[in-house]
């Protein structure tokens, strides 16, 4: 009976180190795109950048089928920003004694949060400069997007097999103006 009893226990302590640790970014992937003036390697900042359909609709996050965040709104790019050692957003004229980007991958770029089962052939990202000559005035563009396009963070998803280029780099996108 002992001898079972160790067996028993033996077995379902191995079993629990099976489980595998999981990180804070499993199951969620990045689109990060480097948008600039031809020329220049500063981001262009101010625009709308979103995903749309082929139709060059917007799609929508209905239900969080694409993204965990931001159920029923569109899905929309931000620029990434700078946080401080607390990670709080630092505001313009705001003095701190260190700061950090709050997605030190995307560096000043624009970002979006999808599931990393977002199906990336079937859509696209249209770019728009909404805010008139504020910062030049750029043509609307339209870039398909690819599974390779998707920054994967976590080492279990990554060493997945994908086809394409190298992965976790930025879209680089060139801005024409009109």
């Amino acid at each position: 009976m002992r001898y079972l009893l160790f067996l028993f226990l033996l077995l379902s302590f191995s079993a629990k180190a099976q489980i595998p640790v999981h990180c804070g970014y499993d199951f969620n992937s990045y689109f990060v795109l480097n948008v600039h003036e031809s020329g220049k390697i500063e981001s262009v900042h101010g625009l709308k950048i979103s995903i749309v359909n082929a139709l060059g609709i917007e799609i929508v996050n209905a239900k969080n089928e694409f993204s965990w965040v931001d159920s029923e709104k569109p899905m929309l790019f931000t620029s990434n920003y700078k946080v401080d050692d607390n990670g709080k957003k630092i505001t313009a004229g705001s003095k701190v004694s260190k700061e950090r980007w709050n997605f030190p991958f995307a560096k000043d770029h624009y970002l979006l949060s999808v599931k990393s089962t977002f199906p990336a052939d079937d859509f696209s990202v249209k770019i728009e400069d909404v805010d008139g000559d504020l910062n030049g005035s750029f043509k609307t563009q339209f870039v398909k997007l690819a599974p390779y396009n998707m920054y994967v963070l976590c080492s279990s998803k990554a060493r997945e097999v994908q086809f394409g280029p190298k992965g976790n780099r930025p879209i680089d996108i060139v801005l024409e103006r009109k």
